[in-house]
């Protein structure tokens, strides 16, 4: 397991943006320039890391809105101030979701949602880029007057966007077209996490506290439903695939223990796992896209990166953040987690090569060249002793003839 060392305020990959942050997500630069007055980062791969957050209504003078920073992969820096910030007056977007084509991002706000469109422009040289929002209404009127949606996601083509209410409706709808697939009135409670599968054929929803209920979007209805223990509160739910390419649920949980996670199959949709992972209440959850890492944040500001297939923990950033952590999001190509807070910071962890699993390769090797030794060392000695052995006899037997 490795220990991130908190890093300090001033470190390259730690910023703050002057307001409490949601939501986060990321985009892979494509056209706009990379170079930078900085040598360290002139060749890096440039991604945009999206994050939204605010003040929320009042007169609190923390402005609400939609920034984009740049983060440098090689330097692992995030830029210190945003590309783009665009402020959205008096409404906070509390959720979002970018779109996976890296089009646009998708947000809700208190009372309806707003598609923003990502824009890379040239510059008045024409040799530069400059990445800019625009709001668009070619889709939102889907979700105008709606209340607040408290989760958002895309499937992984695109085509296809759920949205979950805080009065408990959940609604799917193909994407860009808006065209409804499934409008469910009081499928939770309260809609407080959803997730498509990786094959977009099964959406899963959980409610304020649990049980989780699994969707199928052919049928348009609901399939299973994933009960909680009676000490357990669930509070964020993803599909992901296993080490055997085979689907499956993870759902962390909060019990008297700590953060859980509980792991569910697809085919039978019978839980098969629970461990739990940290000490403390898990406040933010995710998985990486290639299905080998899961993230926990915790009310403590604290960062966990732990193996899938194992549920060991491989990266601990202690105190990545002052307050708790509000949301998770792992870059596309699984290398980097992008991590915010309510103390209006934003963080980026690089993902760390899990050193105990090739020292523990390493040691079994070296168990099975000294068992080698040994049964090859006893079995000479033993052949020594059958050897001399034979020798006494056939002295023996000589002696005895001679007599």
């Amino acid at each position: 397991m490795v220990i991130a060392k908190k890093e300090t305020d001033s470190s390259l990959s730690f910023r703050k943006y002057g307001s409490p942050l949601y939501s986060a997500g990321w985009r892979r630069s494509k056209n706009r320039d990379r170079s930078s007055d900085n040598d360290e980062v002139s060749n890096s791969t440039q991604y945009d890391v999206v994050l939204a957050g605010g003040g929320g209504e009042g007169r609190s003078g923390i402005p609400n809105a939609i920034l984009i920073s740049a983060f440098y992969s090689d330097a692992n820096s995030l830029s210190d101030q945003p590309v783009f910030r665009l402020l959205t007056g008096s409404d906070l977007p509390y959720r979002m979701a970018v779109h996976p084509n890296g089009d646009g991002v998708f947000c809700s706000f208190p009372n309806s949602c707003r598609w923003y469109e990502m824009v890379e422009e040239k510059s008045e040289d024409g040799e530069h880029y400059k990445l800019i929002l625009k709001e668009s209404d070619k889709v939102q009127h889907r979700l105008e007057d709606v209340g607040q949606q408290l989760s958002l996601a895309f499937n992984n083509e695109g085509s296809a966007l759920a949205a979950g209410s805080e009065d408990g409706n959940l609604r799917v709808f193909e994407w860009p077209s808006m065209v409804i697939i499934l409008d469910k009135a009081g499928a939770h409670k309260s809609v407080k996490d959803l997730d498509f599968s990786p094959d977009g054929k099964y959406l899963v929803s959980l409610g304020n506290s649990g049980p989780a209920k699994v969707w199928d979007l052919t049928s348009k209805s609901a399939i299973a439903s994933l009960l909680n223990g009676n000490d357990e509160v669930f509070c964020f739910c993803r599909f992901s695939v296993s080490n055997d390419m085979n689907q499956v649920v993870y759902i962390a949980a909060v019990t008297g223990k700590g953060g859980s996670i509980v792991t569910w199959d697809t085919e039978t949709w019978k839980r098969i796992g629970s461990k739990t992972v940290v000490h403390d209440t898990i406040s933010a959850f995710n998985v990486s896209p290639d299905g080998k890492l899961l993230a926990c944040g915790t009310t403590q500001g604290d960062v966990y990166i732990l193996n899938s297939a194992s549920k060991q923990v491989q990266t601990v950033v202690r105190k990545a953040h002052l307050g708790f952590v509000t949301a998770l999001a792992f870059s596309h190509d699984s290398r980097a987690l992008a991590s915010v807070s309510l103390d209006s910071s934003a963080r980026v962890t690089l993902i760390e090569e899990n050193k105990k699993t090739g020292a523990l390769s390493l040691w079994a090797i070296l168990l099975v060249i000294l068992l080698a030794i040994v049964v090859y060392y006893y079995f000479m000695k033993n052949q020594v002793k059958m050897a001399k052995s034979n020798l006494i006899r056939h002295e023996v037997s000589k002696l005895w003839v001679e007599i």
